[in-house]
């Protein structure tokens, strides 16, 4: 990619950044292109799609998460890296409104331009919970899928302003829920096969 053509890029996506922190995920792309003082058709020739212009907007975010995740998996105990991880990714996905609803569509649709990122946080959560439960410490009857659903409810109740006063509280009573030995509770017994 030139240069200019790659500032232009750039330019767009600080912009669109901006607008879906304000407005969310449903922003108008006239209205980014307009902020971008663009042409709608600039926008669409970079990003030809709303899923596009979020895959390239968030895909670094994605790609930190899900190293971060690893970097968590060596230096810190299971119950640790876990509950350091979800913090992380709840925090995240409430930095730009509504991406939750999309991030638990695209999960699902193989078609979507997030699938492929959002599949591969799915797996990073998935292997901290494996590391957790195989110490002892998560309940073993969630898997990879309830996870990311519960991530998405964090995020969701922390974006809706009710309900954000009590986000911090909802999310340790979540990872006491999920890491039961880790707040001294009995744990559950296993009653499905953990992906």
């Amino acid at each position: 990619m030139r240069a200019d053509a790659r500032k232009n890029r750039d330019h767009l996506l600080a912009v669109a950044g901006t607008a879906i922190t304000e407005q969310g995920v449903d922003v108008a792309l006239r209205d980014i292109a307009r902020r971008a003082e663009v042409g709608l058709a600039t926008l669409l020739r970079h990003f030809p799609t709303r899923e596009a212009l979020l895959d390239a907007l968030l895909h670094t975010s994605f790609d930190a998460l899900t190293a971060k995740a690893g970097e968590l998996e060596a230096t810190r105990s299971p119950e640790d890296a876990l509950v350091s991880w979800l913090r992380d990714c709840v925090a995240w996905t409430t930095e730009y409104r509504g991406v939750t609803v999309l991030m638990a569509a695209a999960i699902e649709d193989t078609e979507s331009a997030l699938h492929a990122s959002c599949v591969t946080l799915r797996a990073a959560g998935a292997r901290l919970l494996t590391r957790a439960q195989a110490a002892g410490m998560a309940r073993g009857d969630i898997d990879g899928d309830d996870l990311f659903a519960l991530i998405a409810m964090l995020a969701w109740a922390g974006d809706q302003p009710s309900l954000a006063p009590r986000a911090d509280r909802l999310f340790e009573v979540v990872a006491s829920a999920v890491l039961p030995a880790a707040a001294g509770q009995s744990m559950p017994l296993r009653t499905r096969p953990v992906s």
